[in-house]
């Protein structure tokens, strides 16, 4: 397929401002697609082995926050950073994806189709010269570019160790704003995560909480509005499986509910679209585009 190339030179007409005012700019940064798109936005990031309620984190934010005009900026990787940047192309929004590799490499191949949509309708950039293949040391370079094109970072999920702390400590450098989402204390992905939180940074809970920290960052204006959930969250076993995805059986057992009521009532839920049945076999919170304009009533807001 084809697409435009363009190489910025440090210096010169076109460079992004916020790359060259952060520690390390490249002396050229390789673009494929519209120079344009290259804005400051947020950066949704998280692990490649990602939960579903990792991924449906990464596309509910980063598809409500691309809806709104935010540039979504992320790695391209398999897991939270797909799902955040193909969130942002099903929303009409707009995303840079920054690899550790040329910028004309389909990297990783399960992004290809990904990647030739950015290439398109926004950006796809990279340090590293035209034809490159990944090389490991790249990585954690690419990932200063993803902080300093940022006014803020999103961490959706992290293990730890994990590669998204480098990110991280980039964007702590370059003096960006760290968001995370909250998650389970069990769930070794979201001990990142926790871990950030219990250092300060920000908890993004839901779409208001990201309205309300994109807006402190000047990238959302004031008329933004903030869908949620249509249902009435009073049933306890949709409560329990927007919580956290289970099998009937592990939702029976942690409710202490017969498993057939409890196959039955998911059957109705999953009739309603409320939730959905993961590869896995568990059970949990339909994706957004399956639940449009819908509103959940916990009684706490």
């Amino acid at each position: 397929m084809m697409f435009e190339r363009h190489e910025l030179r440090r210096g010169t007409e076109g460079y992004p401002v916020s790359l060259a005012e952060s520690p390390r700019p490249p002396k050229v940064l390789y673009v494929a697609g519209d120079p344009a798109a290259i804005d400051c936005g947020l950066a949704v990031i998280g692990a490649r082995r990602a939960t579903p309620y990792g991924l449906e984190c990464a596309r509910m934010l980063a598809g409500w926050a691309a809806a709104q005009g935010v540039t979504i900026i992320s790695g391209a990787a398999h897991g939270c950073d797909q799902a955040a940047q193909q969130a942002a192309v099903d929303a009409g929004g707009r995303s840079i994806a920054v690899l550790g590799c040329g910028a004309d490499v389909d990297y990783p191949p399960s992004s290809r189709s990904l990647l030739a949509a950015l290439r398109s309708a926004g950006a796809v950039v990279s340090e590293v010269p035209w034809g490159r293949d990944p090389v490991r040391h790249a990585f954690p370079a690419r990932n200063r570019i993803i902080a300093a094109l940022s006014r803020a970072i999103l961490v959706v999920e992290a293990a730890i160790p994990s590669g998204t702390f480098s990110t991280v400590e980039h964007a702590a450098n370059a003096g960006r704003e760290v968001w995370v989402v909250p998650g389970s204390i069990f769930a070794p992905e979201s001990r990142g995560p926790n871990a950030l939180l219990s250092e300060g940074a920000k908890p993004i809970t839901d779409v208001s909480d990201l309205a309300e920290a994109l807006r402190q960052v000047h990238l959302l204006g004031t008329g933004a509005s903030c869908p949620s959930l249509l249902v009435d969250a009073a049933d306890p076993v949709l409560r329990a499986l927007i919580a956290n995805p289970m099998r009937p059986d592990d939702v029976a057992r942690h409710l202490a509910l017969d498993v057939v009521d409890v196959a039955r009532r998911i059957s109705r839920l999953e009739a309603a679209a409320l939730v959905t049945r993961y590869p896995d076999g568990r059970y949990g919170k339909a994706r957004r585009k399956e639940v449009p304009e819908a509103r959940l009533n916990t009684g706490t807001r």
